[in-house]
């Protein structure tokens, strides 16, 4: 938080009036995209600051309703507010003029709301630090404030336009990355999130998350989100592999397990419950050869799998569980 006197400082204002800035606002300064993809009707949203754990701040959204990014000088119950007002009925921009028409720190708001039809509105304050701007279109907005340049809204916007062949989470980050090269924050980079939510509400919310990421303090934090949205896929065709596992599907099940190996080699997780599987499915000298070379990286996996068959998920003899256990 800042106070009223820290922002004036770092703004060079002497005298602020009531209407010009709120003086317990997170200082969020930074750029972000709201989008739909057409083709799953997913929604997302993503942003990259120079700002601790920006994730918690800017970025909002709930599956069946839209999604909020609300930035600069950050009024965060925007968030919450503006998933409510889509839930009522209210249009993105009917939405954002309710947010903004008692809000005295308007004028150093930005905001952006997107719901359910890829229908959007985003408001840029007067007084948002330069540069700053939004661009928005059927599906999407983009916007940044405090950037080093102009270029950032520009090459965010065209980005956007050149991935529709990308699923909507790397699609997202690839648009981080062209507002990065472009300049991005004129203060460096710190922390940026990601979030992915299903068109309809299941009835489980705790499953409405497709994708919920964040890297908060980080020196290259778009890239180390890159990277851990490759570690979700490769967990996806993990989870996928353990539901074939349950319905006794034992080819697709290693399908997926080895597909997920080929993308993360060296992650020993992957590569145990991929042996186990093998040794549930009696396939006992293969299921061997991989956890001899797992044990000798740790021998932890070892004392693990001695403890599998009390807990169900290792159905092998007990002559057998000693040669797995060698």
């Amino acid at each position: 938080m800042r106070t009223l006197f820290s922002i004036a400082i770092m703004l060079g204002i002497t005298t602020l009036t009531d209407a010009q800035v709120k003086p317990s606002d997170p200082f969020a300064h930074t750029f972000s995209i709201v989008a739909r993809d057409a083709k799953t009707g997913e929604l997302a949203v993503a942003v990259q600051s120079h700002w601790f754990s920006v994730g918690t701040v800017v970025a909002w959204g709930e599956a069946g309703v839209g999604v909020v990014a609300t930035q600069s000088f950050v009024n965060k119950s925007f968030g919450i507010r503006g998933l409510e007002l889509l839930k009522q009925g209210k249009t993105p921009q009917q939405a954002v003029d309710l947010l903004l028409s008692d809000d005295t720190g308007k004028d150093f708001r930005q905001l952006a709301i997107l719901d359910i039809d890829g229908r959007v509105a985003t408001h840029t304050g007067a007084s948002c630090i330069q540069d700053a701007g939004h661009k928005n279109g059927e599906n999407f907005s983009v916007q940044a404030n405090m950037m080093l340049n102009n270029k950032v809204v520009p090459a965010m916007e065209k980005k956007w336009n050149e991935t529709g062949n990308l699923p909507l989470a790397e699609r997202m980050i690839a648009v981080l990355q062209a507002a990065q090269q472009a300049g991005g924050d004129i203060r460096g980079k710190q922390s940026a999130a990601l979030l992915v939510v299903g068109p309809k509400a299941s009835g489980e919310p705790w499953n409405d998350r497709i994708v919920d990421l964040r890297v908060d303090d980080a020196a290259n934090p778009i890239q180390e989100l890159e990277r851990l949205l490759k570690v979700f896929r490769a967990y996806e065709h993990m989870n996928q592999g353990d539901l074939y596992v349950e319905k006794a599907e034992m080819e697709k099940a290693m399908i997926e397990y080895r597909t997920a190996m080929k993308m993360f080699p060296d992650n020993l997780e992957m590569q145990y419950w991929t042996a186990i599987t093998l040794a549930n499915n009696k396939e006992l000298a293969d299921a061997s050869a991989m956890l001899q070379k797992i044990y000798k990286k740790d021998a932890n996996w070892r004392e693990l799998t001695r403890r599998l068959p009390k807990a169900g998920l290792l159905t092998v003899s007990e002559h057998d569980l000693k040669e797995l256990t060698r």
